[in-house]
């Protein structure tokens, strides 16, 4: 029997959870990788890593799938295939392509300051479209406090104006967490599916949608070493697909608040990669923002926001 830990989470529980935030957080440093950031004459463009990550993921889903016996709801089955198609393209084509491109430009540390700021659009959204979930006074402080935090993440790089290329990019990753808030709404109101069937499902999805950008790429203009390509494997085997994998199988075994803790880990577990591996270092305004995104968080949570399980 698993050792149950005060928080009435077991041992396990905390061990998996903790490889999840670790495959997840990696997948800015291994996109750091394959784009070269900061090196405009090497490295992969968007156009083949996103299309290459979602592939690889997808051919793993499907072997996983498989394996277990189990397969995609029937094409007649017009709200669960909506659900795909919507987390197809709001939780991986849109958001994955913006984070690339904004990689290009800026560390991965602070790529991933970003996702903590996913509830805070979430909790937003939710008041609108789901009745039992208005906003009260304390999830509208919280609210509030996040989206300054968001501003004060943004604002130094603003000052400079918005052709600067870090301001163009963090608009990106903005841009890239609201579609994974909006990810995250649909999968609240999805009806339900099978975990592996929907990962696989929506992932494949993605990788065909993604397959034409391939052809927008000269191969001539490509300046690529395995290094590179070692990337996007990376992305492809770990947070494309078994990180997916472990996912599903923790929200079944656990409940999406408690995986929604990874919100906060993740952009702490970046940093780490980042300065061990690259010596990334974050300024002082951007720990300012995260603690208020945070704050923020924790206040929307505390006063009524989005029931996640």
């Amino acid at each position: 029997m698993s050792q149950q830990l005060p928080t009435g989470r077991s041992a396990s529980d905390w061990a998996l959870f903790a490889l999840l935030t670790l495959f997840w957080a990696g997948a800015y440093a291994l996109t750091r990788v394959a784009v070269d950031k900061g090196n405009p004459d090497a490295g992969l463009p968007v156009g083949w890593v996103l299309p290459g990550r979602l592939t690889i993921g997808a051919a793993l889903l499907w072997i996983v799938m498989l394996a277990r016996g189990q397969k995609l709801p029937s094409f007649r089955d017009k709200p669960r295939w909506i659900a795909i198609i919507g987390m197809g393209l709001a939780g991986s084509v849109f958001p994955f392509f913006l984070i690339t491109t904004a990689q290009e430009t800026v560390n991965s540390s602070l790529a991933a300051l970003y996702t903590a700021a996913v509830p805070i659009f979430v909790v937003s959204g939710a008041t609108f479209l789901f009745a039992d979930e208005r906003m009260t006074r304390g999830t509208a402080v919280g609210v509030l406090a996040g989206f300054a935090g968001v501003a004060v993440l943004f604002g130094p790089d603003a000052m400079k104006g918005l052709g600067n290329a870090s301001v163009v990019a963090q608009l990106l990753l903005i841009l890239a967490t609201m579609n994974y808030a909006a990810a995250s709404l649909m999968a609240r109101g999805a009806p339900k599916i099978e975990a592996i069937p929907f990962a696989t499902g929506f992932v494949t999805l993605a990788a065909i949608v993604s397959w034409p950008l391939v052809f927008t790429v000269d191969p001539s203009d490509v300046n690529a070493d395995w290094t590179h390509w070692a990337g996007v494997v990376g992305l492809g085997v770990i947070p494309t697909a078994i990180a997916q994998a472990l996912y599903m199988f923790l929200i079944a075994r656990t409940s999406a608040t408690f995986l929604s803790l990874t919100g906060y880990a993740i952009p702490v577990v970046s940093a780490v990669l980042g300065w061990i591996f690259f010596r990334e270092t974050q300024s002082w305004h951007a720990l300012i923002a995260f603690a208020l995104i945070l704050g923020g968080v924790w206040l929307a949570r505390r006063g009524g926001g989005v029931k996640t399980g």
